[in-house]
C-alpha cells in the first residue's frame, strides 16, 4: 500500500508540473500588455469605453467536430481540438472536414437581435481562427466557408448588414500569428504542396497581411480588429497589420493583443475579472459556458444573474466586458445561452445607467453584498445579496447624502439612512425589489469623497485577498492556470514564506466583537498560522492544508474598538515552503447565530 502512494504522488507532481509548462506556454502566447498604447480619440472609443459590454463569437470548423474526434471526446475548449496538444488532427485531415460544415439554420438578424436584447452594443466574430479555416468569401485563401464547405455564403457579409440595421457596432477577431493549416503560419506546415521548405514571411505575406486587408475593406465600418496570440511575433509584422486597419478603418480599435504595445487598450487573460480597479483603456473575456468554440457536452450555462454580476463588477473595476457565445454546427446559438443573455438583458434595460458610461467604483474593490458604479455623480448599489435583516452598510463615504432610492419595476422607493462610527447604513425594506440584483441609487452633497480600504462587514463574510495587503519578508505574485485546456482561473496569492515573513491589511470595523476569521491557502501537511491585531489580540491556530485552494477555520478574532485596525498573518511552522495565501475572510459572530 505504501509504495502505491508513493506511486501515485509521483504521477500526481508529474502530472501537475505538465499542467503548470502547458499553462504557461498558453499564457505566453498572449503577447506582453504591460506597456501599451492608449487611444485617445473621444469619437473613437465611445463605442467601446460607454458600451461596456458586447457580444463575441466563436465558430467555425471545431463548431461542427465539437470537441469529438474519431470517437473521443476532448474536454476544454473546441477550437484547438486541432492541436497537437489536443486531438492532434494532421491538416489535410482537418481541412477535408469543411466538407461536412454547413451550418443551415445561421441566422444574422437573429444573433444580431439576440445581441441587442441582451444589452451589448457591438459584436466581435472570428473572421479566421488559428486553424486557419476563414468564415468570409477570402479572395487570397480558398480554405473558407464560401469555397470549402456547402453552406457557399459568405456570413460575415449577413452579420454586417445585421448589426447596422440593429444599431450594433461590428468588428473582426483575426489570428494573426497562428495557423496551423497554411504553410509558413505558426504551428503550421514548414513546407508548401511542393515540398518547398517556407517561413512565417511566407505565411504572412501570401495569406495574412492579404486577409487583414480583405476584413477592412470588404465589410464596411469596423469597430475594432481584435487580432489574438502574438507569441514570438516580430514586431516588424505587427507594424504592418496596424498600419493596415489605420489605412483602411481609420475609426477602428485594435486589441491590445496585436502585441508589442501597438493595441489601443489592454485586453486581460481569457476569463479573468480583476480584484482590483485597473487603469486605462481595457477589457476582459469571457464565455457564456466552458468553452468558446461549440462542445457536445458543455451545459456549464452561465446563469442571468451570473452574467449581471460579471458585467456590472468588470464596469465597476473600470472595464468592458465581452462575452462569447459558441453556435451550434447548425450555426445557431444555444437555446441556454439566448435565456440569459434575454433575462439580463431585460434588467439591463430597466437599469441601463449602471453599465452604459458609468465609472467604476470609487472604492477600487467589490463589497460583500455586491459592487458599485458610478453614473452623472451618482452612487448605483448594486445589491447581489439582499440583507436579511434589511440594512447595508457602506464603509469610507465621505459625503452627506442628498436621497438614496431603492429602483423598482414601478419607479423607486426612497429609503432612510444612518450614520453610525463613520458608515452609512441603507435601511431596506424586507423584500428585494429586483430578483437578480437591486440597485440602489445614491445622490450625494457636493463632489465626491471616499477613503479606500476594506471595511468589514457588521452582517456579511467579508473576504479579502491578499492583492490588497501589505507584503514584507514574502512576495505576492499574479497566478493563473487551466482547470481544463484553455479555461483559466486567475488570483493573487502570497508566496515565498519565512518566519520573519508578515502580510497585513488595514480594515475599518464598525461594530466591534468577535469575529470568526478563516484562512484561504494551500501548502503540505499541518500548517501553523498566527493572526495578531495592534490590540494584542492573537489567533494561532494548527489547521490541516490542501493542494489547491481551501478556507481554514482559524478561530474567533475579537476587535476591541470600531474604526481602523491592521490585522497582520505570519507563518509558524510547517512546510513553508509549500505555503501560499490567497485570501482572509471576517464573518461577525452574530450572523453565526
Amino acid at each position: 500500500m505504501k509504495n502505491i502512494f508513493i506511486l501515485l504522488l509521483m504521477i500526481w507532481g508529474t502530472s501537475g508540473l505538465a499542467q503548470k509548462k502547458e499553462s504557461q506556454k498558453m499564457d505566453e502566447m498572449w503577447g506582453d500588455q504591460k506597456e501599451i498604447a492608449t487611444a485617445n480619440d473621444i469619437s473613437k472609443i465611445a463605442l467601446f469605453d460607454d458600451g461596456n459590454y458586447s457580444m463575441f463569437i466563436h465558430w467555425g470548423i471545431y463548431s461542427n467536430i465539437a470537441n469529438k474526434w474519431k470517437g473521443k471526446t476532448y474536454y476544454g475548449i473546441s477550437e484547438w481540438i486541432m492541436h497537437p496538444r489536443r486531438a492532434g488532427i494532421p491538416a489535410d485531415e482537418y481541412m477535408a472536414e469543411a466538407e461536412n460544415f454547413n451550418p443551415v439554420n445561421f441566422n444574422a438578424t437573429a444573433i444580431a437581435k439576440l445581441a441587442k436584447d441582451a444589452g451589448m452594443k457591438y459584436i466581435i466574430v472570428t473572421s479566421k481562427h488559428h486553424d486557419g479555416f476563414a468564415m468570409y468569401n477570402s479572395k487570397s485563401n480558398d480554405f473558407n466557408i464560401v469555397k470549402a464547405s456547402p453552406f457557399a455564403r459568405d456570413p460575415m457579409k449577413e452579420l454586417a448588414q445585421a448589426c447596422k440595421e440593429e444599431g450594433l457596432g461590428f468588428g473582426f477577431y483575426y489570428s494573426h500569428n497562428q495557423d496551423w493549416t497554411f504553410p509558413g503560419g505558426n504551428g503550421g506546415p514548414k513546407t508548401t504542396k511542393r515540398g518547398k521548405s517556407v517561413g512565417f514571411d511566407y505565411y504572412f505575406k501570401n495569406k495574412c497581411l492579404p486577409q487583414v486587408k480583405e476584413i477592412t475593406t470588404q465589410y464596411g465600418d469596423i469597430a475594432i480588429v481584435w487580432f489574438d496570440t502574438p507569441g514570438n511575433m516580430e514586431k516588424k509584422y505587427v507594424e504592418q497589420l496596424v498600419d493596415i486597419v489605420h489605412k483602411n478603418q481609420p475609426n477602428a480599435l485594435i486589441s491590445g493583443r496585436a502585441g508589442h504595445g501597438l493595441g489601443d487598450y489592454k485586453s486581460l487573460g481569457d476569463m479573468n475579472i480583476p480584484t482590483k480597479n485597473e487603469e486605462g483603456l481595457w477589457e476582459t473575456v469571457d464565455v457564456t459556458n466552458d468553452s468558446w468554440g461549440y462542445a457536445w457536452y458543455d451545459q456549464n450555462w452561465k446563469s442571468p444573474k451570473r452574467i449581471l454580476t460579471s458585467v456590472i463588477s468588470t464596469v465597476a473595476r473600470g472595464g468592458t466586458y465581452m462575452l462569447n457565445v459558441g453556435p451550434r454546427p447548425d450555426g445557431s446559438i444555444p437555446i441556454e445561452a439566448q435565456k440569459s443573455l434575454r433575462t439580463s438583458g431585460e434588467w439591463i434595460k430597466r437599469h441601463p445607467q449602471v453599465i452604459y458610461k458609468a465609472e467604476a467604483s470609487p472604492w477600487g474593490h467589490a463589497m460583500p453584498w455586491g459592487d458599485i458604479t458610478i453614473s452623472k455623480g451618482k452612487l448605483n448599489l448594486c445589491v447581489y445579496d439582499w440583507p436579511l435583516d434589511g440594512e447595508l452598510s457602506l464603509p469610507g463615504l465621505q459625503n452627506e447624502i442628498k436621497s438614496a432610492s431603492l429602483l423598482t419595476r414601478d419607479g423607486r422607493k426612497n429609503i432612510g439612512t444612518s450614520r453610525k462610527n463613520g458608515w452609512v447604513t441603507f435601511h431596506l425594506p424586507s423584500r428585494r425589489s429586483e430578483k437578480l440584483v437591486s440597485v440602489i441609487e445614491v445622490e450625494l452633497i457636493g463632489e465626491l469623497e471616499v477613503h479606500q480600504g476594506f471595511g468589514i462587514d457588521p452582517v456579511y463574510n467579508t473576504i479579502i485577498p491578499v492583492a490588497f495587503a501589505e507584503a514584507e519578508g514574502c512576495s505576492i505574485e499574479e497566478k493563473k492556470w487551466m482547470e481544463k485546456f484553455g479555461e483559466w482561473k486567475h488570483i493573487a496569492q502570497a508566496q515565498d514564506w519565512t518566519l520573519d515573513s508578515k502580510l497585513s491589511w488595514e480594515v475599518e470595523v464598525q461594530e466591534p466583537g468577535d469575529y470568526q476569521v478563516n484562512l484561504n491557502y494551500t501548502g503540505k501537511g499541518r500548517i501553523v498560522w498566527r493572526i495578531e491585531t495592534e490590540e494584542g489580540n492573537i489567533l494561532q491556530n494548527e489547521q490541516n492544508s490542501s493542494s489547491v485552494y481551501h478556507f481554514f477555520e482559524m478561530g474567533l478574532l475579537k476587535f476591541d474598538q470600531p474604526g481602523k485596525h491592521r490585522v497582520t498573518v505570519s507563518f509558524v511552522e510547517g512546510e513553508i515552503e509549500m505555503a501560499s495565501l490567497k485570501e482572509i475572510s471576517f464573518t461577525p459572530l452574530s450572523s453565526m447565530d
